[in-house]
C-alpha cells in the first residue's frame, strides 16, 4: 500500500498520536465529495491536449452518465477500470501531472459538493484526520483531495517505466482493499477504528464502512441504501456544487460549470432508458 499525504497534515506532527488527531474520518471521492467520476472529469483537457480522440471522449461523456445515473457496482467499475487502464497505455505521467494541475479549479470546482467541504471542516475542527480513498488513479485523486482540505489520500497506483505508463495496475484502492487502508491508516496512527467515520455512496465500498464504528451512506446507490436502512446507518444527500475559488488562490481559468451541467442534463434525458441493460454498458465502455 502506497499513497502520500495530499498536503502536510495541519495537526500530524513527529510527537505520534497523543499530540495528533485522535480518529480518521475516510472519504470515498467520486459521488461523494463530487458529483460524478474524477477519472473521467478529465477528458475534455485530455482531449485537447491530444491523448483522447473525439469518439474516445464521447465515450467517457457516456460512462461518466451510467456511473452518476445507475451506481458505480462492481461490474461497472470493472469495465470502468479496464477502459480506463487500457486508454492511458503509454501516456506520459509527467503531462498527466501538468493537465490536472492546470486545469484542476477549471474541472473540480464545478463538481465539488458544498455538503462535502462543510463536513470536512466539521471534522477539521473536532481534531479528526482527513482522508480520501478513490478507486481512481493517484495523479487525479491527490491534487482534489488537497484542493477540499483532505490531510492524505490513497488511490490506484499505475505501473509506470521509462516515465510513461505500462498499462497495469501496481496498487488497486478499490472494495476490500479501502477497509484494509483504513485498518493500516488507524494502527499506523493510533487509532481505534470504532471512533473513526467513513462517507461512501457505493455499496463496493460496505467493507469501508463495516470497518469503522460511524458508517454514513452519502448520497447511496440502489444497494447501499438498501444496506443503510436495513442496518439503521445515517443517509445524506449531498445536492449543492460550490465554487472553491475563493478559498484558494485564483488560477485564472475559466469555470464551464453552466455547460458542462447543461450536456449532463440533456445527456441524461436521451440515454436515461437505456440504463437498465447491461449490453449497452458493455458496447460503449468496453
Amino acid at each position: 500500500m502506497s499513497g502520500a499525504p495530499a498536503s502536510p497534515p495541519a495537526s500530524a506532527s513527529s510527537g505520534g498520536p497523543s499530540t495528533g488527531p485522535v480518529a480518521a474520518a475516510f472519504f470515498d471521492l467520486d459521488k461523494t465529495i463530487i458529483a460524478g467520476s474524477s477519472a473521467l472529469a478529465f477528458s475534455r483537457p485530455f482531449r485537447r491536449r491530444g491523448l483522447i480522440s473525439r469518439r474516445a471522449a464521447l465515450r467517457s461523456v457516456y460512462a461518466q452518465l451510467l456511473l452518476v445515473l445507475s451506481g458505480a457496482d462492481a461490474d461497472t467499475m470493472d469495465l470502468l477500470r479496464r477502459r480506463i487502464t487500457a486508454l492511458c497505455t503509454g501516456w506520459e505521467v509527467a503531462q498527466i501531472r501538468a493537465i490536472v494541475a492546470e486545469t484542476l479549479h477549471e474541472i473540480v470546482e464545478p463538481l465539488v459538493y458544498a455538503e462535502a467541504t462543510a463536513l470536512i471542516a466539521e471534522h477539521r475542527a473536532e481534531g479528526d484526520e482527513i482522508v480520501v480513498l478513490s478507486a481512481s488513479g493517484l495523479e487525479v485523486v491527490e491534487p482534489i483531495a488537497a484542493l477540499v482540505g483532505a490531510d492524505r489520500c490513497l488511490a490506484t497506483r499505475m505501473g509506470v517505466a521509462d516515465g510513461r505508463y505500462t498499462g497495469e495496475i501496481e496498487y488497486y484502492c478499490y472494495g476490500e482493499e479501502k477497509a484494509t487502508a483504513a485498518k493500516t491508516i488507524a494502527t499506523e496512527r493510533g487509532y481505534r477504528l470504532e471512533d473513526c467515520r467513513a462517507y461512501s455512496d457505493s455499496i463496493t465500498d460496505l467493507p469501508l464502512l463495516e470497518a469503522v464504528g460511524h458508517p454514513t451512506a452519502v448520497n447511496p446507490d440502489r444497494a447501499l441504501r438498501r444496506e443503510a436502512v436495513a442496518r439503521g446507518w445515517p443517509i445524506l444527500a449531498f445536492a449543492d456544487p460550490v465554487a472553491l475559488r475563493s478559498r484558494f488562490r485564483p488560477s485564472g481559468v475559466t469555470v464551464l460549470a453552466a455547460s458542462a451541467g447543461a450536456v449532463a442534463l440533456l445527456g441524461a434525458g436521451w440515454f436515461g432508458h437505456r440504463l437498465h441493460t447491461r449490453s449497452d454498458l458493455r458496447s460503449f465502455v468496453c
